[in-house]
């Protein structure tokens, strides 16, 4: 008997196996419907005629069943991993206490702001009644209450105030983990907000930054200010180097005026911006290259007749997702700006601006990886298929159950970040710890941004149908992540990144990385239930230390070609260590340590298996070239 033949003939119980045999159902006669099949919900035994005998589907009538919405609960209080993080490394009552309250209020009240700026996306208005232009970007109601929200929930707050020192990051991430989902995309001017002012904070709080600093980070509705990043111009990408035009010309007060084309900026209803540009000098003439971008501070307003000073929005972007977001194309024609950074020096002086960007990157993507979870667990819980609850078929929850294995990983990978970030702005850090953050910051940003569509993607299919149609709010969450992947680097330029920060660090950061790992595994030695997972983590280390040991000797090209793949090893290898370290914990659950296990089945070192392979040979170029660009026969 074949496989196929023993499959199909294999007795499954129920409808399920009549279903995927190909048997008929049974006909269930319109007069007799009250006696039902087993396993169906009273609402499947209802009559198909009605008392006064006409057909159930008579008229405008469409049936009887109706089936039930997932229902968004108190994240903070579903989230079982998130709770018991902070228990172990932030028991402060204040916070769960803030935290619990927070989720009650996305849960009720936010979460409808949020689908509201979904329905109602910003437009823009070129002209008044009279001709006259006046580039306004309109946006929804609750788009500017998520502006209120997040002032007076200290969203961006929190990490400046630093009431509690070194875990203040943690307790800032962990409240926009909660929000994110649910804002409406207004994490992402909030992002741009927090690398402003970290960049204020590095460069130094005075004239003329000084008031703005202070908008940026008050709890004061009234006052407070979100920031734009207008860097993108229209040759795209992360090399800023050369694809920037913008030129600053300079004015007798010693002010700026900027002229330039940015093709990309988002949150454009923002009160301020940091921006690149290339100074002229007495000739007109600019520098090329990064010695040439200087870092400008411009605000955005308007003059006494109600025109903007110095900016054109040519047009809002019309985008795959991110559409309850104002992102345009802006003519900057001689934008009043003040200079940062030393001249020459703009490049070097947004490098804070990135780690924050990217650490908020992948708070969107493990809080949206999250959402979708959460919303698929309690829909297993109401919807009935095949005379059972979802929630009751095997295969259905161990599909769920990678989702949250990949999940768990996602939120420890940022925490942990998140942690080092704080260490490091508290003055805290040490020399190992400086080193990972630097090393981990791309890493968690490129794998996290991946991790994202992936799982929201399978989240959507656990809906059936429903995750693919729009009303019901679904769809928007896998758009939407898919932006994680490009924004503010794609896996690619990350990866290479990483490359450079080893460089830079002359190995220093790889160090840094092997030590630490193996002292995540220090506690685990003694907890027999981990000693498959960490012998798969100790087994990857040695793995990737083999491959960095060989790449040494290879040429230059080699590494770039092993980029992506190293980077990737990094993640899951830390990941691992983390869910390992997290089991090992005194309060930990039995779901820990299962996790754990099931995070370290899969391949942990794919840049080491892909070694031996050769698939990083220096003739795979071409021959990748050659793949691509095959040209068809020709008749």
């Amino acid at each position: 008997m074949s496989a196929y033949s023993a499959l199909r003939n294999h007795h499954l119980a129920g409808s399920c196996c009549r279903a995927l045999c190909g048997a008929p159902r049974p006909l269930i006669h319109i007069r007799s419907a009250s006696v039902a099949e087993h396993g169906t919900r009273r609402s499947d035994e209802e009559p198909l005629w009605e008392a006064g005998g006409f057909p159930l589907f008579s008229g405008s009538k469409i049936g009887s069943f109706f089936q039930e919405k997932p229902v968004l609960k108190n994240p903070f209080l579903e989230d079982a991993l998130l709770r018991a993080y902070l228990r172990r490394h932030l028991p402060e009552e204040s916070v769960s206490s803030d935290l619990r309250a927070f989720g009650e209020r996305v849960a009720n009240e936010v979460d409808g702001w949020g689908r509201e700026c979904e329905v109602t996306p910003p437009r823009l208005v070129h002209f008044d009644p009279w001709g006259r232009r006046v580039d306004h970007i309109v946006t929804s109601s609750a788009w500017k209450r998520m502006k209120d929200l997040s002032a007076e929930e200290g969203l961006v707050a929190i990490g400046y105030e630093r009431a509690y020192g070194e875990w203040s990051r943690v307790y800032q991430m962990s409240k926009l983990f909660i929000f994110s989902p649910s804002s409406g995309l207004y994490t992402c001017p909030l992002a741009m907000t927090d690398g402003a002012a970290k960049v204020i904070q590095s460069i130094g709080v005075s004239w003329p930054v000084d008031e703005a600093y202070s908008r940026l980070t008050t709890r004061q509705p009234e006052r407070f200010w979100t920031s734009g990043q207008w860097m993108t111009e229209r040759q795209g990408g992360s090399d800023v180097a050369s694809g920037t035009e913008t030129v600053a010309v300079s004015q007798s007060d010693g002010s700026y005026k900027l002229h330039g084309f940015k093709w990309f900026t988002s949150a454009t209803d923002a009160d301020m911006t940091l921006t690149l540009a290339r100074t002229q000098d007495q000739t007109g003439a600019t520098t090329p290259g990064s010695r040439g971008l200087s870092l400008f501070y411009a605000e955005v307003c308007r003059d006494e007749d109600g025109l903007l000073k110095g900016i054109e929005v040519q047009r809002l972007k019309d985008k795959l997702g991110t559409r309850q977001m104002p992102t345009a194309e802006l003519l900057l024609d001689g934008l009043p700006a003040h200079k940062l950074s030393a001249e020459g020096k703009g490049v070097a002086s947004i490098a804070n601006m990135l780690t924050i960007t990217r650490i908020h990157n992948s708070i969107s993507a493990a809080s949206g990886m999250r959402r979708v979870v959460q919303l698929a667990r309690d829909y297993a819980t109401r919807r009935t298929a095949f005379g059972k609850l979802l929630k009751d078929h095997p295969l259905h929850m161990q599909t769920l159950a990678r989702m949250e294995v990949e999940t768990r990983g996602a939120f420890l990978l940022v925490m942990d970040v998140c942690r080092l970030l704080g260490k490091e702005e508290c003055g805290l850090a040490s020399q190992l710890d400086t080193h990972l953050l630097r090393l981990l910051t791309p890493v968690v940003k490129l794998y996290t941004g991946k991790q994202a569509v992936a799982v929201v993607s399978e989240g959507l299919e656990s809906f059936g149908g429903q995750g693919y149609i729009e009303d019901t709010g679904l769809p928007a969450m896998l758009r939407d992540v898919q932006v994680l992947s490009i924004w503010e680097g794609t896996t690619n330029i990350l990866s290479l990144d990483v490359l450079r920060c080893v460089a830079r660090s002359s190995g220093m950061v790889l160090h840094a990385y092997f030590s630490h790992t193996k002292s995540l595994l220090s506690g685990a030695s003694s907890v027999s239930s981990l000693a498959p997972a960490v012998k798969a983590v100790e087994a990857a280390l040695s793995e990737l230390k083999d491959f960095v040991q060989v790449a040494a000797t290879r040429p230059p090209g080699y590494l770039e070609l092993a980029a992506r793949d190293l980077a990737f090893s990094l993640a899951r290898i830390y990941t691992g260590a983390l869910l390992i370290d997290h089991a090992c914990w005194k309060e930990a659950s039995p779901s820990d340590t299962y996790a754990a296990l099931r995070w370290c089945e899969q391949a942990l070192c794919p840049v080491g298996t892909k070694e031996k392979r050769g698939c990083y040979d220096p003739n795979t170029p071409p021959l990748d070239a050659a793949l691509v660009y095959e040209r068809l026969a020709q008749d």
